[in-house]
């Protein structure tokens, strides 16, 4: 990663319920450790959950990376969406079944909201497959810190969406 530009801290969900899930959430780590304005800091644990939205699919196995880079919000995004079509996502119904699903959560403390991104994810606050692995890298500074502990640790112990420790992939 280049240092010139000051290197920011971002969160970034990630899931898959199609075929060999793990192997798309490693490509995904994979492919995003490779570029050079990427380094990923910190690797949640991986959960399997219930589907969200539309349910009539298999489960997912889900999980939070923390990741410093030089990208600007919107460039990162455009990274990750280019990444998930290289691993083969198609879009056809909405909340549907995917190889990989790569979610800016946050970047940095920034608010934003344009045509492209909002910051923080609009709906991760509502999700606990979302705000369980947030949890395990999430750094204990964050102004979102207090409040996505306890929301996921009230998630684990009422087993929401059916969330369960998958594994570690460290």
């Amino acid at each position: 990663m280049t240092n010139s530009v000051t290197a920011m801290k971002a969160y970034i969900a990630m899931g898959s319920n199609v075929g060999d899930r793990e192997h798309w959430l490693r490509q995904a780590i994979d492919t995003l450790d490779r570029h050079n304005a990427i380094e990923i800091t910190k690797v949640s644990n991986i959960y399997e959950t219930d589907p969200v939205g539309y349910t009539e699919q298999p489960s997912f196995l889900n999980m939070v990376i923390e990741v410093r880079t030089t990208l600007s919000a919107p460039a990162l995004l455009l990274e990750q969406l280019a990444i998930e079509q290289q691993l083969g996502r198609v879009r056809e119904v909405q909340w549907g079944p995917r190889t990989i699903d790569l979610d800016l959560l946050l970047y940095d403390n920034v608010s934003l909201e344009s045509d492209l991104l909002v910051l923080p994810h609009p709906r991760m606050m509502e999700r606990a497959f979302v705000l369980v692995p947030l949890h395990d890298v999430l750094s204990k500074v964050h102004l979102l810190y207090n409040e996505v502990k306890g929301i996921a640790e009230e998630a684990l112990q009422l087993r929401k969406e059916g969330i369960t420790l998958w594994t570690t992939i460290n």
